[in-house]
């Protein structure tokens, strides 16, 4: 789409702060985090909402949630399980769908955010 902010991000159109990159996905900071540690994860194609996805963008989404614990422990926000009780660090991952959801943005995104508490906002 010729005016979506994260397809021209995609596209090295309009530069950011990324932290991860392959063929599907491209993974960069938030630049209005709500955390100590918030990026976004996007796939490089568009779609707009995950209400509009199917079962062909399932790989995609799989891909998307399998790499925000990784890149999250890269930024210092991982989980650590304890044998028992709840662990330690942790992070929050999260889909805005639709004005009701609170997207901005209309091109697919996952929230990562993580850090020491509290935070700013839920955005």
């Amino acid at each position: 789409m010729d005016n979506c902010i994260f397809c021209k991000i995609a596209a090295k159109q309009i530069p950011s702060k990324t932290i991860y990159e392959d063929d599907d996905v491209i993974a960069f900071h938030d630049i209005n985090p709500a955390a100590p540690v918030h990026f976004l994860i996007i796939p490089k194609y568009h779609v707009a909402t995950l209400a509009e996805c199917n079962e062909s963008h399932a790989a995609l989404l799989g891909k998307m949630m399998l790499l925000a614990p990784k890149l999250a422990r890269e930024a210092g926000c991982g989980y650590t399980p304890a044998a028992e009780g709840p662990g330690q660090g942790g992070f929050r991952t999260q889909f805005h769908i639709g004005p009701d959801g609170g997207q901005e943005v209309y091109h697919l995104h996952l929230h990562v955010l993580g850090g020491p508490r509290p935070w700013r906002g839920l955005r």
